[in-house]
C-alpha cells in the first residue's frame, strides 16, 4: 500500500507533518481529515500535490484550474453565493471548524466559479487570514454588505448565526427580483409576438393584397394607402430601420452606463405611473432589510448607512441616504434627515422615528421591511393587471387597423364591381 507524506494544520492553527498508508490520494486525504487536521499538501514519492487537486488525471484541467492558470477572476452567481452561505452556516452550526468546513465545500466539483473561489478561501483561512478579509478580496462575488456582516459575526463569535441571517436576507432579495421578473414575462411575450406578427403582415400579407389592388386599378381608401406605404417602407428600407434601431439601442445602453444616464433613468423610474410604485416599494423594503441586518449584527450606524447607500439600486434614493448619513455625522437621528429629503415616504420615517425613541431600531426596520414587501406584492399585481391588457389592446389596435384598411379596400372594390 503506498505511503503519503502530508503537511496539515491543526484546529488551533499549528502546522504538523506526518505520513499515512492509503490506497490512493483521496483515501489519504480522508484519513488526514479524520485525524482532525486540514490538509495543506499531500506527497507521494516526493511529488508534492496540493490538497485541493485531489486525484485528477494528468493532462486534464477543470474549469477552475483553467481560470487559475489564466489569472482570471471568476464571479460566483447570487444563487451560488446563497447556497455556499447556507451550507457553510450548517457546517459551522454542526460544530465543524471554519477550515474544515471550507475544505469540505472545496472538494465538491460543480463546474462553476465556486470550484475556484472556495479552495482559495480555504487556503487563505489556513494561512491565518480572517474570513472577512478573504471575502473582501473578491468583491465580484461577495458584496460589501456580505463582508461587513461576516466581519461583525467574527467579532461577536457567532459566525454561524450571522451567515444564517445573510441567507435570509439574500433569499428575500432574490425573491423580490424573481417577483418583478415573473410579472414582466407575460407582457414581454405578448409584445414580442405582436411585433413579429405585425412584421409578417407588413412584409408578406399586405404585398399580396397590394398586387390585387393594382390589377383592379381602382382608387383606394386613405387608410389602405397609408398601410401600403408603410408596408413598402418595411420592404425597401427595413434594413435601414433595423440598423437605426440597433444604433439607438447601443447608444442608449452606453448612456445608461454613465453616471448621468443612470441618474436620469432612476429618476424616470420614480416618476412613471405604476412602475414607480413597484420600484419605490422594492427600494424601501431593501433599505429596511439591509439596514436592519447590519445594525442587528453590531455594524456602526455610519458604516451601515454607507453600505446601504452602495446597495440601494437607485441613484436618487442612494443620494438621499448619503445626505442623511452626512447629517447623522453631525449628530442628528436617521429618521429626521431621511424625512427632510422628501424622497422617503412619511410612513417610513415615522416608523423609524418610533424605533429610535424606543431604542429598537432593528425591530422597527423589520416592521418597515414587512410593510413594504407586502406593498411590493400588491404593486406587482397592479402592474401585471395594467400591463397585460395594455399590451393586448396595443396589438389589437395595430392588427385592427390593418384588417379594417384591407376590408375597406375590398368593400370599395366589390361595390364598384356590382355597379
Amino acid at each position: 500500500m503506498p505511503q503519503y507524506a502530508y503537511t496539515a494544520k491543526s484546529s488551533s492553527g499549528e502546522r504538523t507533518e506526518g505520513t499515512v498508508d492509503a490506497r490512493d490520494r483521496r483515501s489519504a486525504l480522508m484519513q488526514i481529515e479524520r485525524m482532525g487536521f486540514v490538509p495543506v499538501s499531500v506527497r507521494e514519492g516526493g511529488a508534492a500535490v496540493g490538497a485541493s487537486r485531489s486525484d485528477r488525471p494528468a493532462g486534464r484541467k477543470t474549469k477552475s484550474a483553467r481560470a487559475s492558470a489564466g489569472s482570471k477572476k471568476l464571479r460566483m452567481k447570487t444563487r451560488d453565493v446563497l447556497l455556499f452561505t447556507r451550507e457553510l452556516s450548517d457546517l459551522l452550526a454542526s460544530g465543524m471548524t471554519l477550515g474544515n468546513a471550507l475544505h469540505s465545500l472545496s472538494i465538491r466539483k460543480t463546474g462553476r466559479a465556486q470550484d475556484y473561489v472556495i479552495p482559495q478561501l480555504r487556503d487563505e483561512i489556513i494561512q491565518g487570514t480572517s474570513l472577512s478579509d478573504a471575502l473582501a478580496k473578491r468583491p465580484e462575488s461577495f458584496s460589501t454588505l456580505y463582508v461587513s456582516m461576516v466581519r461583525a459575526g467574527e467579532a461577536s463569535g457567532d459566525l454561524s448565526e450571522v451567515l444564517e441571517r445573510l441567507c435570509q436576507h439574500y433569499e428575500r432579495v432574490q425573491e423580490a427580483r424573481e417577483k418583478i421578473g415573473m410579472a414582466l414575462i407575460y407582457p414581454s411575450i405578448v409584445l414580442g409576438m405582436g411585433i413579429l406578427i405585425i412584421i409578417f403582415v407588413m412584409i408578406w400579407v399586405v404585398p399580396q393584397f397590394t398586387a390585387i389592388f393594382e390589377e383592379l386599378g381602382s382608387t383606394l381608401p386613405v387608410p389602405t394607402q397609408i398601410l401600403i406605404g408603410v408596408s413598402a417602407f418595411f420592404i425597401h428600407y427595413g434594413w435601414a430601420l433595423g440598423l437605426i434601431t440597433a444604433f439607438l439601442v447601443i447608444a442608449l445602453k452606453r448612456y445608461l452606463a454613465t453616471d448621468e444616464g443612470q441618474r436620469a433613468w432612476h429618476r424616470l423610474q420614480l416618476r412613471l405611473p405604476v412602475i414607480r410604485d413597484v420600484v419605490a416599494a422594492n427600494a424601501y423594503a431593501h433599505f429596511a432589510r439591509t439596514l436592519s441586518a447590519l445594525l442587528s449584527n453590531g455594524v456602526p450606524v455610519l458604516d451601515a448607512l454607507s453600505i446601504v447607500e452602495n446597495t440601494a439600486g437607485n441613484r436618487v434614493i442612494a443620494r438621499e441616504i448619503r445626505e442623511a448619513r452626512t447629517r447623522v455625522t453631525d449628530g442628528a437621528t436617521i429618521s429626521a434627515p431621511l424625512a427632510a429629503g422628501k424622497v422617503f415616504p412619511r410612513l417610513l420615517t415615522d416608523m423609524l422615528a418610533v424605533g429610535e425613541e424606543t431604542g429598537d431600531m432593528s425591530g422597527a426596520l423589520e416592521h418597515i421591511g414587512n410593510r413594504y414587501e407586502h406593498e411590493l406584492d400588491r404593486n406587482i399585481k397592479v402592474m401585471t393587471t395594467v400591463l397585460e391588457p395594455a399590451m393586448i389592446i396595443l396589438i389589437f389596435l395595430v392588427v385592427g387597423f390593418v384588417a379594417i384598411s384591407m376590408l375597406m379596400a375590398v368593400f370599395d372594390l366589390t361595390s364598384g364591381l356590382s355597379v
